[in-house]
C-alpha cells in the first residue's frame, strides 16, 4: 500500500480542487457514483494529476488491486489522445497460472473414460454415415446423387484402366482401388461432394516406387512382361510364356513373378502411407498441410504433369524404350524418344492423333457449352468403346503391332496382407504421398463445403483418406486421393451426398464383375491420350505465369522452382525443395523488409510512408521510423543500417566524431597545432566538425513488429542508448502486448518502470505530440 505521505499529498490535493477522494488502494478511477459527461473530463484531468504525482514516489510494479483481493495487476502507462500529453493508465487483465499437469491428467482421465453415451458419440464420429443417412431426403437427393453417380462411374472405368499405366501396374488394380475407395469414403468421410478414387499425381508417385524397386529387384521395366504366377487368377491358361522368378528380395522366398511382386511394393507402401495419415489424424497433425502453400501444391502439380506426359510419349507413338528412373527422368526419357523416332508405329501415331483431336474438342465444347448441358459427356468412355472396337475387328495388334491392354480378368483376388519386409523399404517413400494425398483431399472438401456451406471436419477428413488407403491395400490397391476433375464434374452433376460415390462403386463393380475382358483390345495410346488430355488444366499454368507474375513476384519464383525441381529431379524431391524454397522466401522477408520514414497526412493525426504518398507534411524536429517485420537475430542488424541510413545519422560514428573533435580542440587550446595522427589541424576539421542534428526525437512505429526475441530487445535497448549519448529521445509507438512483455522482461524500461509513461504510446500522433511538448537539450554539436 502506499506510504502515509503520498496518501496525505494525494488528500490534501482532493481537498484543494474540491473533488472527492480516489480510492488509491485500487486501480485509479473516478470515486463518483456517476459523473456527468461535462464533468468526466475534470475527473480524468484529477485522475491524471494525482498519477503523475503519485508515479514519482511509487514505482508501477507495486500498484495493488484492492478490490479483488490481495491479487496484483501490473498497470501501463501510455500517452492517449484524449487531453495533450495526458498519461493513462491501461490496466492489464490478470491471467490466472494453469497447471499444465493438472489438465492433463484431466484431460487423460476424462479420454480414457467410458461410457454409453460417449461410445455411441465417438462410433457416430468416427462413421459419419451413421449421422446423415437416416436423415437421408430421398425425395430430394436421390436423383442428383444417382445420375453423379452414373456418371462418374462412367469416367471413372477409363480413367481408372489409363491411371494403371502410370503406377505401372496392371488395370485391375485401378479398378479394385476405384471400388474400395468410394465405398470407404462413404462410411468415413464428412464431404458431400468430394471424388476420391485413383489420381494421376498419386499413381504417378506409386509408379515411380514400385518401379524403382522392381529395378533394384532385376525385373525388366519391359510392359508386355507376363502376368506373374503369383496371382493364379491373372494366369493365362496356357503357362508356356510365363516366366517366374524364384526370389528372396526383401525376406520373399517365394515363387514370385514381376507383377506379383509389384503390386506388393503397390499394397505395402499404400499401406505404410494409410498409418501415416491415421497417425496424423491420432496427434493432430494436420497443420503440416499448412507448409504446403497454394504455389507449391500448383507447382507440384505441373512439375508432375509434365513427368506424367513424357511418361506417357512412348505410348503415343508405340516406340519401346527403357524406362527411366531416377533423377532427371524427363530428359534421359526425350532423348530415347528422339534416339528411337524412326521406330514409331504408325498406327498408334494416327489413332492418337484422332484421339487427342475428338477429346480436346470434345473438352472444348463442354466447357463452352457446360451451362446448358445437365451433364457432361462422357466422351472418355466413347472414345474407348470405339477404339476398342475398331481395334477388336481391324486387327490391329496382329497386324500393325499396336500395343494393346490385353486380358483383364474378371472377380476379385483374395485378400492378402501387405509384405511387412516390403514396408521398410518403402517406409520413406510413403511420408510424402500420405501428406500429398491427405492434402489434395483437404483442400478440395474444404473447397466443396465454402461453396454449398456446409461444414467439414479436417481431422476426420484425414482418418477417411487414411482407411481409404490401409483397408484397401489387403485387396490388392494402391493409394488414393481427392481428385479435382472428377470432384467438379460431380458437383456439376447434381450430386448432394455421398450415395452418389456408392452408384459409382456399382459402376466399377460391374466392370469388374462382367465388361473388364471387353477392354482387351484397347489400345495403350488411347488410354495415353486419355491421361494428357486430363492434364490441360494443369498445362495451362503455363499461360498464367505472367499475371501470377503481376500479382506476387515471390510466389511466382516459387512455383517455378517447384515445378522445375518436380520435373527435372523427382516429384517428391520436387515437393520437398518447394516446400524449403517457399520457407527460405519467408525467411528472406523477414530479413530484409520494407522500412520507411513517415510523414503526417495534412490536417489528421495519421501518418504514412513519404515515399509512397504525396502532400506529406514532416514533422520538425521528429523522425518516425517503420519496420515491418518481426525483430529478431537475423534482421536486426538490417534493422540498424535502415534507421541510420533513413535519417542519415550513425549513432555511433557521431559519437566517435564529437569525442575525436573535442579531443582535438584541446590540442588546438595546448597551442599544439599537430593532430593526432600527424596532421595540421586545419586539414582535418571538415572531417571532424560534428553534424547538426535536424531532429531530437525517435518515433519507431511498432504497429508491424508482430514479437521481439532476445535480439531485438537488445537491438532496442542499443538505439535508446546510443541516441541518448545525443540528446535524442527513442520513443516506441503502437507496440502490441506481447513486444510490451518482452521489453519489460528484457529491462528495457528499467528495473522500476518508471519511465514507462515516457517511452510507450498508444499511437504514433500521441508520441509526436509528446516530442513537441517535451523540453529537450539543446544539441551540444555547435
Amino acid at each position: 500500500m502506499w506510504g502515509q505521505d503520498q496518501q496525505e499529498a494525494a488528500q490534501e490535493a482532493c481537498r484543494l480542487t474540491e473533488t472527492p477522494p480516489l480510492n488509491l488502494g485500487s486501480s485509479i478511477t473516478c470515486s463518483k457514483e456517476s459523473c456527468a459527461p461535462e464533468e468526466l473530463c475534470y475527473c480524468v484531468l484529477i485522475r491524471n494529476l494525482l498519477w503523475n504525482y503519485c508515479s514519482y514516489f511509487m514505482p508501477l510494479e507495486h500498484t495493488h488491486e484492492v478490490n479483488t483481493g490481495t491479487m496484483e495487476r501490473p498497470l501501463e502507462a501510455t500517452r492517449m489522445e484524449n487531453t495533450t500529453s495526458a498519461c493513462v493508465l491501461m490496466e492489464r487483465k490478470t491471467h490466472v497460472k494453469i497447471n499444465r499437469k493438472q489438465v492433463m491428467l484431466a484431460k487423460l482421465r476424462k479420454s480414457c473414460s467410458c461410457t454409453p453415451e460417449k461410445l455411441k458419440n465417438f462410433l457416430m464420429d468416427f462413421l459419419p454415415v451413421l449421422r446423415w443417412l437416416p436423415k437421408y431426403k430421398c425425395k430430394e437427393y436421390i436423383w442428383g446423387d444417382v445420375m453423379s453417380g452414373l456418371v462418374i462411374g462412367i469416367i471413372l472405368v477409363p480413367q481408372a484402366i489409363a491411371y494403371s499405366l502410370l503406377a505401372g501396374l496392371k488395370p485391375i488394380y485401378s479398378l479394385y482401388t476405384s471400388f474400395f475407395a468410394n465405398i470407404i469414403y462413404f462410411l468415413m468421410g464428412t464431404s458431400r461432394h468430394v471424388s476420391v478414387g485413383i489420381f494421376s499425381l498419386i499413381s504417378l508417385m506409386v509408379g515411380q516406387v514400385v518401379d524403382r524397386e522392381l529395378l533394384l529387384a532385376g525385373f525388366d521395366l519391359n510392359d508386355d512382361a507376363s502376368p506373374a504366377l503369383g496371382d493364379s487368377s491373372l494366369q493365362n491358361d496356357t503357362q508356356s510364356n510365363t516366366t517366374a522368378f524364384n526370389l528372396t528380395i526383401a525376406g520373399m522366398n517365394a515363387e514370385c513373378g514381376k507383377e506379383c511382386y509389384a503390386i506388393g511394393i503397390a499394397t505395402a507402401l499404400t499401406f505404410v502411407a494409410g498409418v501415416y495419415q491415421v497417425l496424423m489424424g491420432i496427434f493432430r497433425l494436420g497443420f503440416v498441410s499448412m507448409y504446403l502453400s497454394e504455389a507449391v501444391l500448383d507447382g507440384f502439380a505441373t512439375g508432375a504433369s509434365l513427368t506424367i506426359l513424357t511418361a506417357q510419349v512412348k505410348y503415343l507413338i508405340g516406340i519401346k524404350i527403357p524406362r527411366s528412373q531416377g533423377h532427371g527422368m524427363l530428359v534421359i526419357t526425350w532423348i530415347n524418344v528422339f534416339r528411337n523416332i524412326s521406330e514409331a508405329n504408325i498406327c498408334d501415331v494416327i489413332t492418337s492423333a484422332i484421339c487427342i483431336v475428338v477429346l480436346v474438342t470434345a473438352k472444348e465444347l463442354g466447357d463452352q457449352y457446360k451451362h446448358k448441358l445437365k451433364f457432361p459427356l462422357p466422351t472418355e468412355l466413347v472414345v474407348i468403346v470405339v477404339a476398342t472396337l475398331v481395334s477388336h475387328y481391324g486387327k490391329l495388334n496382329e497386324v500393325y503391332a499396336s500395343s494393346v491392354s490385353g486380358a483383364i480378368p474378371t472377380g476379385f483376388i483374395p485378400p492378402k496382407v501387405p509384405p511387412f519386409n516390403l514396408m521398410l523399404r518403402v517406409a520413406i517413400d510413403a511420408l510424402p504421398l500420405a501428406i500429398v494425398s491427405f492434402v489434395f483431399t483437404v483442400s478440395l472438401s474444404e473447397m466443396c463445403a465454402k461453396k454449398y456451406a456446409y461444414s467439414i471436419r479436417a481431422n476426420q477428413e484425414m482418418f477417411a483418406v487414411g482407411f481409404c488407403n490401409i483397408i484397401p491395400s489387403f485387396f490388392h490397391s494402391f493409394a488414393t486421393s481427392a481428385a479435382l476433375a472428377k470432384t467438379l464434374v460431380k458437383t456439376s452433376t447434381g450430386c448432394q451426398t455421398q450415395v452418389s460415390g456408392v452408384i459409382s462403386a456399382m459402376v466399377v463393380l460391374l466392370v469388374l464383375l462382367f465388361l473388364a475382358p471387353l477392354f482387351y483390345s484397347l489400345q495403350k495410346c488411347v488410354l495415353a491420350c486419355i491421361i494428357i488430355v486430363s492434364l490441360r488444366g494443369a498445362l495451362r499454368k503455363f499461360r498464367d505465369v505472367p499475371a501470377r507474375y503481376q500479382v506476387n513476384k515471390m510466389d511466382t519464383f516459387v512455383w517455378i522452382v517447384t515445378t522445375s525441381a518436380s520435373a527435372l529431379i523427382s516429384t517428391e524431391i520436387g515437393l520437398l525443395v518447394g516446400i524449403v524454397f517457399s520457407l527460405l522466401c519467408i525467411i528472406v522477408r523477414t530479413q530484409r523488409p520494407r522500412t520507411a520514414l513517415l510523414g503526417q497526412i495534412q490536417d489528421t493525426n495519421f501518418y504514412e510512408d513519404d515515399l509512397e504518398y504525396e502532400n506529406l507534411s514532416s514533422v520538425p524536429k521528429v523522425k518516425i521510423f517503420r519496420f515491418e517485420a518481426p525483430l529478431y537475430y537475423a534482421n536486426k542488424n538490417y534493422f540498424l543500417k535502415s534507421l541510420y541510413r533513413l535519417t542519415n545519422l550513425d549513432p555511433n560514428l557521431e559519437v566517435a566524431r564529437r569525442k575525436k573533435y573535442k579531443k582535438e580542440k584541446r590540442h588546438l587550446k595546448k597551442g599544439d597545432h599537430t593532430t593526432a595522427n600527424g596532421l595540421g589541424i586545419g586539414e582535418t576539421a571538415l572531417q571532424l566538425v560534428p553534424k547538426q542534428t535536424d531532429f531530437q526525437a525517435l518515433v519507431v512505429d511498432c504497429s508491424s513488429i508482430l514479437f521481439l526475441d532476445t535480439s531485438g530487445v537488445n537491438t532496442l535497448k542499443e538505439i535508446l542508448k546510443d541516441y541518448k549519448d545525443l540528446n535524442i529521445s527513442v520513443l516506441l509507438a503502437c507496440c502490441n502486448p506481447s513486444v510490451i512483455d518482452s521489453l519489460k522482461r528484457g529491462g528495457y524500461f528499467g528495473k522500476d518502470f518508471g519511465s514507462m509513461q515516457e517511452m510507450l504510446f498508444y499511437s504514433i500522433h500521441n508520441a509526436v505530440q509528446f516530442a513537441k511538448d517535451q523540453k529537450l537539450p539543446a544539441d551540444c554539436s555547435v
